[in-house]
């Protein structure tokens, strides 16, 4: 069997893309046909959160995601240690990570 040549993929960053936002408030939610993922930033001091970026992705894209992150994060501990999350216990297992109702 001939192994199948993948395909190179162009991909490009715009200037506005290319300098990023910071995020530290993720907001998921689902449908049975997608995710809707809001990167949002709290403050210190402001009772609200504004949502800078909204990604919306089927089910398979987002377990893609999930499991494309993971190596990272994985590959990222074994060259630089493990990645420690400031008061986080069972209680606050999703600090700055919220799911909310399934819509």
């Amino acid at each position: 069997m001939n192994p199948v040549p993948e395909k190179q993929i162009n991909i490009e960053l715009g200037e506005n893309e290319a300098e990023g936002i910071y995020s530290n408030l993720v907001l998921i939610t689902h449908s049975p046909a997608e995710f809707v993922i809001d990167f949002t930033r709290v403050l210190p001091g402001k009772p609200k959160a504004k949502v800078y970026s909204r990604i919306i992705m089927a089910p398979q894209h987002a377990k893609s995601l999930s499991l494309a992150l993971q190596d990272n994060i994985d590959k990222y501990e074994k060259q630089f240690g493990e990645i420690k999350i400031q008061g986080m216990d069972s209680k606050s297992r999703n600090f700055g990570f919220q799911e909310t109702n399934p819509t």
